[in-house]
């Protein structure tokens, strides 16, 4: 078997999809590792580091990829103009990566035509026996930590407060919105750099999340909150009557904050707005608004992906793209782990080649094509009652 890493050619993205750790890991396994020449660069691995843990180096994409049995990749593959990732690819290859399914119907299409098996790394379900595939937590936590570090960097002031002979300086006020795992990475690391911190979510089960790391909760009283949360952990879309008390809490909340950190995201929907127009017009000059959903379509009205706008009451609104790859070597190393960890699971050890068992939850819910298919029931595909393991 060989497993082929090309270099991400997204712009801005500094991740890889493989460490000299998990190419020793793919080895044992069975794989011929070939990584393409400078893809983890960006990551500070150097082809060096990859050759002594046993990989091969390969000048271009299409000779890491051309005859390569599965492909791991950190963005989706690239079909955009005169560039298309999949002509390098063969017949019956494997894609592994962040294929962001909602967003590109297309690919899918494509990779289905191309005869490839397909698997979106965001659709691994929250299960128990899942939580070292889980990219989306992974990834979610170096993102609510740089969030905050990256805020302090803007805000013109110190987190904690300060005693001193010449007086005594007020601790920051923090709000983040959001108490999935990237709202609770930055509570943890606002308050570890000695900030006031309040946090809010519509899921009240996350009430104790929040306290446990020394936040405090901002509740709105509704009926409806009860249900704000999926089957999968997620927050659903709340009532309009619930959206008015929310805002009137927060505008109240916010008028005194210095700070704040939005992470709010519903699955296969735009972003919701949470902080409006009119809840930034009442905050003070020189706060610092984060929206880490800006590139779906962001929590904060005006917010624009990848840029920093001022508004006229003088808030900063930032709205970073692909912020994880600025923390791009600890973001490959805990990416390439999850990915490790999900090919293990369709590695036959005696046979040495990759076996997909529909019936394993895991695989069926990420699967988005095989066999010259759209397979998944979400995403162009019907359910399948294929009962038996398909040998790879």
């Amino acid at each position: 078997m060989k497993l082929a890493v090309p270099r991400e050619i997204w712009p801005g993205e500094k991740r890889v999809a493989i460490t000299p750790d998990t190419v020793k890991k793919y080895t044992g396994l069975g794989f011929e590792v070939v990584i393409e020449s400078g893809a983890g660069e960006h990551a500070s691995i150097a082809d060096d580091r990859y050759v002594e843990a046993g990989a091969t180096i390969a000048k271009t994409a299409k000779a890491a990829t051309g005859d390569a049995d599965v492909i791991l990749k950190v963005r989706p593959p690239m079909v955009e103009g005169k560039t298309n990732e999949l002509a390098a690819y063969k017949k019956g290859a494997t894609v592994i990566g962040l294929i962001e399914p909602y967003d590109r119907a297309e690919l899918i299409g494509k990779m289905a035509e191309a005869g490839l098996t397909s698997f979106a790394m965001e659709l691994v379900p929250r299960i128990s026996r899942a939580q070292s595939m889980d990219v989306l937590s992974s990834q979610s936590n170096l993102a609510g930590y740089r969030a905050v570090i990256d805020a302090a960097h803007e805000f013109g002031r110190i987190f904690p407060m300060m005693m001193t002979a010449a007086g005594t300086l007020a601790p920051t006020r923090i709000v983040v919105v959001g108490a999935g795992v990237a709202g609770l990475q930055a509570i943890a690391t606002a308050k570890r750099l000695g900030a006031v911190v309040s946090a809010f979510d519509v899921r009240p089960a996350v009430k104790e999340q929040v306290q446990s790391l020394g936040g405090t909760f901002i509740e709105v009283e509704d009926d409806d909150a009860a249900s704000a949360e999926t089957a999968g952990g997620y927050a659903r879309e709340m009532s309009d009557d619930y959206k008015k008390k929310q805002a009137a809490k927060l505008k109240e909340v916010l008028a005194k904050t210095d700070i704040v950190i939005t992470t709010a995201l519903i699955p296969g929907r735009p972003a919701p707005e949470i902080v409006t127009a009119d809840m930034v017009a009442g905050m003070k000059n020189g706060s610092i608004i984060l929206d880490l959903a800006a590139e779906r379509g962001g929590n904060v009205a005006g917010v624009k992906p990848g840029e920093s706008t001022m508004t006229e009451n003088g808030v900063k609104i930032m709205g970073p793209s692909n912020i994880v790859s600025s923390v791009a070597a600890d973001a490959t190393a805990m990416y390439a782990k999850n990915l490790l960890n999900f090919v293990t699971l369709m590695v036959d050890g005696e046979k040495k080649e990759m076996v997909f068992n529909r019936e394993d939850q895991i695989i069926a819910e990420t699967m988005l094509t095989r066999d010259g298919k759209m397979v998944h029931p979400k995403f162009g595909g019907e359910a399948d009652k294929e009962t038996e393991a398909e040998n790879g």
